[in-house]
């Protein structure tokens, strides 16, 4: 976590250099005596704020809490890509938590601010001032993805009202303590799959657990291999894709970098040797093992990146594709 800590007073900067050093992060101070507190200028807040917000994990404000939330509103967008933004007052009494708690970490950067200072945590998410499972937490912890925000405010909710609230995983997940395997009305369920859920309503926690293996002509264009890309995953979930796997002779092709590019995902390329190794049955073709080297590309470097194949070679416009998962997360 790459953290910022701005002070605005000289007694401040005391405090700040201590949470600088035991977080691992920059001390930034008002231009007038930045020098003296070894912390790095800040000719205006508004500017310094807006620079933070882009390169910064979390931000603590030494000093009023007002003071930090003044400079944060403009630019509080969304919880799930907003930094943790905590203030903690000049004699480190109070830790306060107040933009992204969950997903961000503020709520846990607030306590280890508080235990440094020797002060206290003011964490007022309500999952967790009443010690209950929060999803976000938890799929973050999991390396998971929340595919609906909506339903995730229903499984709290849920929770919070005392309701019975399910959980299933297609991974061996362990059920989280709060929740239950057994008959829920409304439950999470870990999975890479689409369709019918296990509860009437089913919040599903996207792991990055498959794998698409991508062969292609040369010259083949982003829209092809997103066609054909769709079609692979049709009964899966998008977000669940880790990487893009295909043979090195593909390395360079601009439609599938752009492909991957606009997804954010790794190319993981491999050699025709690796991939005749791969173990697995595979669907061969004299063809393309005329171009290649290899009978197969698109199946083998999904296996090749870790996966066993779930859904076998699809041919589209001169793109063949297939859907590995990983045997584990």
């Amino acid at each position: 976590m790459t953290v910022a800590v701005i002070v605005f007073t000289r007694r401040g900067a005391e405090l700040g250099r201590k949470l600088a050093a035991a977080l691992g992060g920059a001390l930034y101070a008002p231009a007038r005596f930045a020098a003296d507190a070894g912390a790095e200028p800040v000719p205006a807040l508004d500017a310094w704020t807006a620079a933070r917000w882009e390169d910064s994990d979390a931000l603590v404000f030494v000093g009023a809490a007002g003071i930090a939330v003044r400079a944060v509103a403009p630019h509080v967008r969304d919880k799930f890509t907003d930094p943790a933004v905590v203030s903690v007052d000049e004699a480190g009494r109070f830790a306060v938590p107040l933009l992204s708690g969950h997903v961000g970490g503020a709520n846990e950067l607030a306590l280890r601010v508080a235990e440094l200072t020797g002060g206290q945590a003011a964490v007022s998410t309500a999952t967790d001032v009443n010690g209950l499972f929060a999803v976000d937490v938890w799929a973050k912890g999991n390396g998971l993805v929340i595919t609906d925000r909506a339903l995730a405010k229903e499984v709290s909710a849920a929770l919070l009202e005392g309701k019975a609230v399910g959980f299933a995983s297609d991974w061996g997940h362990p059920c989280p303590a709060g929740l239950t395997q057994g008959p829920a009305e409304i439950g999470v369920w870990v999975t890479a799959r689409t369709g019918a859920g296990p509860f009437s309503r089913t919040l599903r926690l996207a792991p990055k657990g498959l794998i698409l293996g991508v062969g292609c002509r040369r010259g083949t264009e982003r829209a092809a291999i997103e066609e054909a890309a769709a079609e692979a995953l049709a009964g899966y979930e998008p977000l669940a894709v880790a990487a893009v796997a295909t043979i090195d002779l593909k390395k360079d092709e601009p439609g599938l970098l752009a492909f991957c590019a606009a997804r954010g995902l790794p190319l993981l390329t491999f050699s025709a040797g690796e991939l005749s190794a791969a173990a697995g049955d595979f669907t061969p073709s004299d063809f393309v093992k005329g171009v290649t080297g290899v009978d197969n590309v698109c199946e083998r470097a999904a296996a090749a990146a870790g996966g066993r194949i779930v859904v076998p070679k699809l041919a589209k416009n001169g793109v063949t594709a297939s859907v590995a998962r990983k045997e584990s997360l």
